[in-house]
């Protein structure tokens, strides 16, 4: 297999090639395959070596975000050390997996990078939870990539007609697959997905089984599989880091660790595309502000009253409204505080300057 072959076979595709200036032809192309404490590990068309991200390209990035993360791909330069590379910059995306930083940062993180699918992985034993799929499919139709709803432990589930009926209330469309790792049943059906240059990731709470399955996918344990507690299925973090890993036969598949917040990185038009149900329906109400709570013609309320929506439905977009709302009144603020530094930092520079009587 030739290198450029190779390329595509790990992901490489034109809108990458598309970016490559003169000056880059005599980079090394690679993909990142895992993060570690500032170290990347790097595969190439050629090996798996270590990446170190040059400092001037860390200062050109405007935030965390632009740094490179699982699943990008950077141009390196060669180093005396035929296992490490320099990463002298990182190729636009065509997709990114982002949310919220957790705690008080009000900054993007990007979970994985250049996916063509997303797998939302929820168990389908006590660990099941519409509510939790709603909001990661908010996140994953913002991504770029295509969502695809997967219900692992089909084994253990005696009421799947009644689960399933859920899931295709919230799911506006997106494709709902059911497997078990363990049986093997509907495993076909992920490797549909795979294929030469196509990514996947995965990505759902601890305890899902999301590396049982990877794993079933790679033909051996790479990722180490916990047990769940008993009384709410609810597993340990067994997976502590992202990676990407090739797939016999075709494709790369992302595994990421079980997210205990699922913050929101989404605006408004998301929310509309995610809730289409709800915004379809607002549309026909007879007032243009209408709250959907006790004024007359509202075509929300008597979708609900007839049973074709349901009453959570209207609640968790409500929710996410709220939640969005808080997230960019703290954000403008927290743009208008760094403005403001920035003023502070330009006019004590312009204080110290020297003048000409100084001189």
């Amino acid at each position: 297999m030739s290198a450029h072959s190779e390329l595509e076979a790990l992901g490489w595709r034109s809108s990458f090639e598309d970016q490559l200036e003169d000056t880059d032809r005599a980079l090394i192309p690679a993909r990142v395959a895992r993060q570690d404490l500032g170290r990347y590990q790097l595969v190439t068309a050629d090996s798996t070596v270590t990446g170190i991200l040059r400092g001037r390209a860390r200062v050109a990035a405007s935030s965390r975000a632009d740094l490179p993360t699982v699943g990008d791909w950077v141009l390196c330069s060669p180093t005396d050390d035929a296992g490490t590379l320099v990463i002298e910059r990182c190729l636009h995306r065509f997709s990114k997996f982002s949310r919220k930083e957790s705690g008080e940062r009000h900054e993007e993180q990007v979970v994985a990078a250049n996916i063509d699918t997303v797998f939302i992985v929820s168990g389908l034993d006590d660990n099941f939870n519409p509510a939790r799929i709603e909001r990661y499919l908010l996140l994953a139709w913002n991504s770029g990539a295509t969502p695809v709803i997967l219900l692992s432990k089909a084994d253990l589930c005696d009421d799947l007609d009644e689960r399933m009926e859920a899931i295709e209330s919230i799911a506006m469309g997106t494709r709902i697959q059911t497997v078990s790792a363990v049986t093997g049943d509907g495993m076909d059906h992920i490797r549909d997905y795979l294929g030469e240059g196509k990514t996947v990731a995965l990505l759902g709470s601890s305890g899902v089984g999301k590396s049982t399955i990877i794993n079933s996918l790679l033909g051996y344990e790479h990722f180490k599989t916990g047990d769940v507690r008993e009384g709410d299925s609810k597993g340990r973090h067994t997976t502590t880091f992202r990676e990407l890993c090739r797939v016999p036969g075709g494709g790369m598949v992302i595994d990421t660790p079980g997210m205990r917040e699922i913050q929101l990185w989404a605006d408004e038009t998301t929310l509309a595309g995610s809730f289409e149900d709800v915004e379809s329906l607002a549309a026909s109400c007879r007032f243009n502000d209408c709250t959907h709570e006790t004024e007359p013609g509202c075509a929300v309320a008597e979708a609900i009253a007839a049973g074709t929506l349901q009453e959570s439905r209207l609640a968790s977009y409500r929710k996410f409204q709220r939640e969005l709302a808080w997230f960019a009144e703290r954000q403008d603020a927290s743009i208008k505080a760094e403005k403001k530094a920035e003023r502070r930092k330009f006019t004590k520079s312009i204080r110290n300057r020297p003048t000409k009587r100084d001189t």
